[in-house]
């Protein structure tokens, strides 16, 4: 028997393992993420790596200057926000799944431009850059494919993977820049490092193509036989592609795409014109997408993680390196707490709350940092490994992962590609502000640059408490109907149920077939769901097809 026959029951429904397996695979792009971001923190101090790569200092040594250390970390970040735009055509033009093939081969070819750096920074700047191409493209790919694909009842858990395992590749670079240190001398070091990334991504480029499609990238297409073959395997009941919890799923991506179908193609344009009765709050939920992608780079995150090993040697630690395997360690832990978060208490609360407990750590670490010199006070200094790791803790369990479920369900089917697209690269280009910026600033203000990432976190829980509506247990089209409701307001949003439904998880089965015939209604449209045909052609008919494969 095959896997899209196999299936578990998840929070009441039917899931299958296939999807379970997606979820798995696709996850290992953001492993590519957060190994590419912890690797560079740790070889910054190898030896070998800063005799080719940095500059000779005035007293006859090699160091790295801050605008060099600045530009060797950061470029890969501009790379990122270009491969998170692109990911937007390449997940429509070739599918989900090949534009994440894409994605891995563009992130291979970049490694091996890095590994083969001799001497000239520049050739290494270069290599990270056409990595982050590819790690941008999977960026919006990962999440985006995980959210059409998973079952709504795990669709929260699901994408929050995607930054578990970010968390797995921070931690794993981690170990191993910890176990490599011995031959820092050497070039095996960091090689060996950079090498093993290549490793790692084959599962995703491979074994993704033996995934399912998004079912509603293959429905955008009119391939309604294909999405419900997709469905089917995705709930675990290809044997039973007419069960009625797939032809419940159907309709409702059915009635979504045929209302967003006849105000036409969604453009980039649109992402920021307003909005319409099909596709309401369209620009709001683009900038309310940015918004909190580009707060999530600046709650401060990737300052430690980037430059953790550089803050905590400056700061007097004995062993830097050590202490960053802590707080990739904590980063790991908290997050499994995180998928747990991520269903049980939804999305608005964890980010609000996590957002004003991070703040307060981070006022603890910048004035333990600023009021005593933390390199000749031993307690300053473990005040502030603590303070970073109640940080990151509170990080990984609230906006790390719930961050990318966020975009991953906000958007529209017409123009979803390309909001995430735009909110993805709105991360990477925060990402690289403060890859760029921290070296600089830490060289100007010291430990008092943490005021600003205090300042950030203040800012993200207002613009979750005022905008930032709760999609727990929603399907992606209710999530539509939710924002084009006038009266619900984003902090009462969790009380609203869809029509027909008795609670966002039970429908209202008494009033089950009044709710299909108006939502359905037509013969030509139960039967494009249900794949039957009307006389020889297919539905729904030549005008719908052709708008249908202009959808995403």
């Amino acid at each position: 028997m095959g896997l899209g026959k196999k299936s578990i029951r998840i929070n009441g429904a039917d899931c299958g393992f296939e999807s379970i397996l997606l979820g798995v695979i696709t996850s290992i792009g953001g492993f590519l993420f957060g190994y590419d971001t912890g690797q560079i923190s740790g070889m910054l101090l190898f030896k070998d790596f800063v005799n080719r790569f940095g500059q000779d200092q005035g007293d006859g040594t090699r160091d790295w200057t801050p605008i060099i250390q600045s530009l060797v970390v950061s470029l890969m970040s501009i790379g990122t926000l270009i491969g998170a735009l692109s990911g937007a055509y390449t997940a429509d033009w070739w599918g989900r799944r090949k534009s994440l093939s894409f994605g891995v081969c563009i992130f291979i070819i970049g490694n091996i431009i890095q590994i083969t750096a001799m001497n000239s920074w520049v050739h290494l700047m270069m290599g990270r850059f056409v990595a982050g191409l590819g790690v941008g493209n999977l960026s919006v790919g990962v999440p985006m494919f995980q959210s059409e694909c998973s079952p709504r009842e795990i669709r929260g858990a699901v994408v929050a993977t995607y930054q578990l395992l970010i968390t797995f590749g921070i931690l794993i670079s981690n170990i191993l820049n910890y176990a490599v240190r011995s031959i820092e001398d050497s070039d095996a070091s960091w090689r060996i490092v950079i090498g093993l990334g290549i490793a790692f991504s084959l599962p995703l480029g491979i074994g993704i193509l033996w995934c399912p499609e998004s079912p509603r990238w293959l429905a955008a297409r009119s391939d309604w036989e294909g999405a419900r073959t997709s469905m089917a395997r995705l709930r675990g009941l290809k044997h039973d592609p007419k069960h009625p919890l797939v032809e419940r799923d159907m309709k409702e991506m059915y009635d979504s795409l045929e209302v967003q179908n006849r105000v036409g193609v969604g453009s980039w344009v649109e992402c920021f014109t307003g909005s319409t009765k099909a596709t309401p709050k369209v620009a709001y939920r683009t900038l309310l997408g940015v918004a909190i992608h580009f707060l999530q780079q600046w709650t401060g995150v990737n300052y430690f993680f980037y430059y953790g090993a550089t803050i905590f040697e400056s700061a007097g630690i004995e062993d830097p390196i050590q202490t960053q395997l802590i707080l990739g360690a904590v980063n790991v832990a908290m997050t499994f707490f995180g998928l747990y978060v991520v269903e049980k208490y939804g999305r608005r609360w964890p980010l609000f709350l996590g957002a004003l407990w991070q703040a307060g750590w981070l006022a603890v670490f910048a004035s333990m940092g600023t009021a005593l010199d933390p390199e000749n006070n031993r307690v300053s200094g473990i005040i502030m490994i603590v303070s970073a790791c109640m940080f990151i803790a509170s990080f990984a369990s609230t906006w790390g992962p719930i961050a990318w479920v966020v975009i991953g369900e906000t958007f529209p089917l017409r123009t979803r590609a390309k909001q995430a697209s735009i909110a993805t690269a709105a991360n990477w280009f925060g990402n690289f502000l403060i890859s760029f910026l921290s070296p600089i600033a830490a060289d100007g203000i010291s430990y008092a640059y943490g005021y600003v990432f205090v300042g950030c976190n203040l800012a993200a829980a207002a613009i979750v408490w005022l905008f930032l509506y709760e999609s727990r247990t929603l399907s992606l089209e209710n999530v539509d109907r939710m924002y084009g409701e006038k009266d619900v307001k984003p902090w009462t949003s969790s009380k609203w149920t869809p029509p027909g439904y008795i609670t966002r998880k039970q429908r209202d089965e008494t009033h089950d077939h009044d709710d299909d015939a108006t939502r359905i209604g037509s013969t030509e449209t139960r039967r494009a769901v249900s794949g039957e045909k009307k006389n020889s052609d297919s539905f729904p008919s030549e005008a719908r097809t052709e708008d249908a494969s202009r959808a995403v």
